[in-house]
């Protein structure tokens, strides 16, 4: 049985930035606003508060994990921040390596390890779209312990660690997701997933893509009429049922163009169209250039790279 979620982050390509173990004592307060780039934080010990966006602030505690797929504009602080006008604080690195914040004397208060990832995937953006916007998981030690690892691998310059840090994102990245699929606040696959009619839905339209779905046949898989079956899966997932499913053939043809060595027709024909003409006509509907055009395009910047 083939596992969406699974494949949604294969095809991420999670790929290691940095990260880093953050001590803080007293108040004090960060603002980081690197657009697009996924961030996590699990904490080690004290606790935290983490206000996204526009969001309420969410308390952090110890065991607690958080990831934002596509960082937005956050603000990390003690559990009792500065006063609104106070100056934001400066990270002091220490000698272990290790950085503090706020008070530089006595015993810290929180212990955080947080970092950065990039996702390797030039179709990044749409399935990352498919992801909710934030991701708080609670009391999960192996997402605690996974992050360790990250951090440990990270540091070290041992043989083959970025191909050891690369299956431990993937891995990281998967455990965070399954682990808030029954909680998602926002839209997106993890809520589709959690529902039992839609994730049935959802894994035809992965197991079985040659097919010539329609909402009807897709509903009928779901047990709901059509009408309750798109306004459902709609109101989950963040996208209408075909809208779903187009954009999942369009990431997996690109895939299959940077990485086959079969022709169009191939292609077309492993993502679901009965031609190369009706398939070459989606695809540059879709992404903007004809499928030949972006498979050289895309093999031109990996000679350059």
């Amino acid at each position: 049985m083939i596992d969406p979620l699974a494949e949604v982050v294969s095809l991420l390509q999670p790929q290691a930035r940095y990260s880093k173990l953050v001590e803080g004592a007293g108040a004090w307060r960060v603002r980081r606003s690197e657009s697009g780039q996924p961030f996590y934080c699990v904490v080690l010990d004290g606790a935290s508060l983490l206000t996204v966006a526009d969001r309420e602030p969410i308390a952090l505690r110890q065991g607690d994990f958080v990831l934002i797929p596509s960082a937005f504009g956050f603000t990390m602080s003690s559990p009792e921040p500065p006063a609104l006008d106070a100056a934001d604080s400066e990270p002091v690195v220490l000698a272990d390596g290790q950085f503090r914040l706020g008070r530089q004397s006595g015993p810290a208060q929180a212990r955080l390890l947080i970092g950065h990832c990039a996702f390797g995937s030039p179709d990044a953006a749409l399935l990352v779209s498919l992801l909710p916007e934030l991701v708080h998981v609670r009391g999960e030690r192996r997402l605690a312990t996974l992050v360790e690892l990250v951090g440990e691998e990270s540091r070290a310059r041992r043989p083959a660690r970025d191909v050891i840090l690369a299956h431990l994102l993937e891995v990281l990245l998967i455990e965070a997701l399954r682990s808030a699929a029954g909680t998602a606040a926002s839209p997106g696959l993890l809520r589709g997933l959690a529902d039992e009619r839609l994730a049935v839905a959802i894994r035809h339209m992965h197991e079985g893509m040659t097919r010539p779905w329609t909402v009807a046949q897709l509903a009928r898989e779901a047990a709901l009429s059509r009408t309750v079956f798109f306004e459902r899966f709609s109101n989950a997932v963040g996208v209408a049922p075909m809208e779903y499913l187009l954009a999942w053939r369009m990431a997996r043809a690109k895939n299959l163009l940077r990485s086959t060595e079969g022709g169009v027709a191939e292609v077309a024909r492993q993502v679901g169209y009965g031609s190369a003409s009706a398939f070459s006509v989606a695809f540059a509907r879709h992404v903007g250039q004809p499928p030949m055009r972006y498979a050289r395009g895309q093999a031109g910047q990996d000679a350059r790279a």
